[in-house]
């Protein structure tokens, strides 16, 4: 399994912070490999909510990379999982005051290539 993880302190309160990730359309604002994304089912920003997700692939190719919320405890955590195209991780935002107003936000993201389990077993 492929496992990744960053922390970022953001100058902005935990419930703006937690409004802007959790609404999917935001995306395209801060990740530079969406092209395009829309909600798909469910109510925007909360659980079982599903994007329509087009990302830009390998050789600039479009990649379907659609996603539903798994998880929203509002102010606290957010988690995905991808339901569409080559890849499937799942990914969880964490979120905590860090004093004067801002966040801390954490981010991890765990992939496990077709056939891993397998290999593992």
């Amino acid at each position: 399994m492929a496992h990744a993880e960053n922390e970022i302190v953001i100058d902005r309160p935990v419930e703006t912070v937690y409004a802007f990730l959790s609404d999917g359309t935001n995306n395209p604002k801060w990740r530079p490999g969406v092209r395009s994304i829309e909600l798909k089912s469910g109510s925007g920003g909360h659980l079982g909510a599903v994007y329509r997700q087009v990302l830009s692939g390998p050789g600039g190719r479009a990649v379907d990379g659609d996603y539903e919320i798994i998880r929203a405890e509002r102010g606290v955590e957010l988690a995905f999982q991808v339901v569409s195209g080559p890849a499937r991780p799942t990914g969880v935002y964490r979120l905590a005051p860090a004093g004067q107003g801002s966040t801390r936000l954490r981010f991890s993201l765990d992939y496990s290539p077709k056939g891993f389990m397998r290999l593992m077993g």
